[in-house]
Parts: structure tokens; sequence; C-alpha cells
């Protein structure tokens, strides 16, 4: 069975988000990110955390898959270029950290990073009207990270507000993905 690092944006996921609920429904195959910095995020604190997470992934299974959503997707973008290595990263509306709407007071660190083709299967999941990042720009940044793009419609940032419930959609493209990784 597959592991799954759960890697939310600033403050992380309620409960009501599809990542959460997604978490759940996985049980102990399932390890979120815990850094120190949530609120004020710190790249290299929440790369560390991913690390960690992934360490105890790995160790219920040699198959492990990031889904991050919002800011996490950049984490794991840092994680993956410093050396990290998983399965399969499913990305999830990332924010544009050149936007004007990106928290850079908050998040600063995070705008340093650079995309580049990710080690694994990818899939970037956008919103058409996501209010952090454009639908093309969400499709820069998965030909630069070399991942599959899938656009929702108006779907905002993809989170608790968009009312996605346990989000059958997402897992019908995550399943897809692992359905194509090569074993």
């Amino acid at each position: 069975m597959t592991a799954f690092v759960i890697l939310p944006g600033i403050d992380g996921s309620d409960d009501v988000h599809w990542q959460s609920r997604w978490e759940q429904s996985w049980g102990d195959r399932a390890v979120r990110i815990v850094p120190a910095s949530w609120s004020e995020p710190e790249l290299g604190d929440w790369v560390a955390a991913v690390q960690r997470a992934y360490d105890d992934a790995r160790s219920r299974d040699d198959d492990v898959v990031l889904v991050a959503h919002s800011l996490g997707c950049w984490a794991a973008a840092a994680w993956f270029a410093a050396g990290g290595s998983a399965t399969a990263a499913l990305l999830v509306a990332p924010p544009d950290t050149q936007h004007p709407t990106f928290p850079s007071e908050r998040a600063g660190t995070f705008q340093t990073v650079a995309t580049q083709p990710l080690p694994c299967p990818s899939l970037l999941i956008a919103s058409t009207n996501d209010p952090y990042c454009s639908a093309e720009r969400a499709t820069t940044f998965a030909d630069a990270w070399k991942a599959d793009c899938h656009l929702v419609d108006h779907a905002g940032h993809l989170n608790s507000a968009s009312n996605l419930g346990d989000w059958p959609l997402g897992r019908q493209l995550l399943e897809g993905l692992l359905a194509n990784v090569p074993t």
C-alpha cells in the first residue's frame, strides 16, 4: 500500500479541507508535515518538515506520494530541489509567489524557490479562477516542473472555501496519476 505525505498551505488545512478528509481516510498511511512555522512560513523549516514526514512515511511503505496544496507545493518543489525523491507528486493550487496577492510579508522565503523539473511523475491541478494564481501561471509552473496539468473550472483556490467536500475529482485524478507510475 502506498504511503502519503500531506503538505498543506499556510496555517495547515482545517478539518473540512479535502486534504484533511483524504488524510483521515488513509489512516496511518498518511503523514502530515509539521513545520514549526505554520503561520509565518520559513522555507528551510518546511523543507525539513517534509523530510521528517517523508522518512516517517517511508518507514511504512516503499512507495511515498506527496499530496501538496497551496504553499505546500512550493515546499515540495524545494524539497525535490534539495535532493528529495518520491513515487509521485500531486500539486494542487500552487500560489504565484510573484503575484501581488502572495503574502510575501509572511512567506517571503518561498519566493526564492526555482521551478525546475521534478524527479517523479507529477500532476498539477489548478482552478481557472484561483485568486492566488492565474491558470496561465499555473500552466507555466506545470511546464517548468514537467508535471501534467489539469485545470478545474471556477473552483477558487481549491480549498475549504471551495466547498469541495471529499473532492472526488481530485481523488480520481490522483488515482489516474498513480495508475501511470512505472512499477
